[in-house]
């Protein structure tokens, strides 16, 4: 039953990630922000791991593959959409570069894990390109600053593409409370780096910024981030990735209820394209 409503749940999880960026970059640095997200992390999946006597990898190996997977999902990715979103690239523009990967991920798992990408996925993928294009058309300012905003937002696209695609090659399963551990605690040691050699630990303690945090670390970090290690351990790399193209439009959806931000008819005619383009590249 899990995997059955895992992919949906995940869709939805995954959307809001989004709305507690909008809620918290005002009163935080971005990489600040992330830094403290994953300290707590840490501490409650250790907690829980103990108190459940979860495994630990036995090999040194495992370790250094499910680290190094966190970097590339959690530092690379995180890290770039936020910086992205705080340094002026809108939200739209940002999800529109990430919604990318499933296309490059097809490639790479015919490439690098020899999963034969169908004809009928092929399509999928690229319905599901078009929709998420139309869904963001009308949020996308055509005067927008890009310029170098842009690279944070590339460098979280590549992250994605190949965390994932690593993950299943080199350890799509792994107990998800100790695997938690290990990929948080390399991701918070270069985040942390990065902050003293580029910035500087900034945050308010406002209650938006607190909800935030919370919501993040509990829903997103703890919930969906566990959801994605469960899809990638028990489908393929594609169908996996294709679930991001519904990102976008769930993620509208949400800021409609939430915000009031409005939906033209272009915008629910790409949601469609993209669900229908998910359904053909995870048949």
């Amino acid at each position: 039953m899990l995997l059955k409503i895992a992919p949906f749940l995940f869709v939805f999880l995954w959307s809001t990630g989004f709305i507690g960026a909008k809620f918290g970059l005002p009163h935080a640095d971005a990489l600040s922000f992330l830094l403290v997200r994953y300290f707590l992390v840490i501490g409650l999946m250790t907690m829980l791991a103990l108190l459940t006597r979860a495994p630990w990898p036995s090999d040194p190996r495992r370790w250094f593959h499910i680290g190094v997977s966190g970097v590339l999902v959690h530092a690379f990715y995180l890290g770039g959409v936020f910086v992205a979103i705080q340094h002026g690239l809108p939200a739209g523009i940002t999800a529109l570069v990430v919604g990318m990967q499933p296309l490059l991920t097809a490639f790479g798992a015919g490439l690098f894990l020899h999963e034969k990408v169908t004809r009928r996925q092929w399509l999928g993928l690229a319905l599901g390109l078009v929709g998420v294009f139309l869904v963001l058309a009308g949020k996308i300012a055509t005067d927008a600053p890009i310029g170098a905003m842009l690279v944070p937002a590339v460098v979280a696209l590549l992250a994605i593409t190949a965390g994932t695609l690593y993950q299943k090659k080199f350890c799509p399963s792994f107990d998800l409370r100790t695997g938690s551990v290990i990929q948080f605690l390399p991701t918070a040691a270069i985040t942390a780096m990065a902050i003293a050699l580029f910035g500087e630990f900034r945050i308010e303690w406002a209650p938006p910024f607190v909800f935030a945090l919370g919501w993040l670390v509990l829903v997103l970090s703890l919930g969906a981030i566990s959801l994605l290690n469960l899809l990638i351990r028990s489908g393929s790399a594609v169908n996996v990735a294709s679930l991001f193209y519904l990102t976008p439009p769930t993620t509208a959806v949400i800021a409609w209820g939430l915000f009031g931000e409005t939906l033209a008819g272009v915008a629910l005619a790409g949601m469609a394209l993209a669900v229908a383009g998910v359904w053909l590249a995870r048949k």
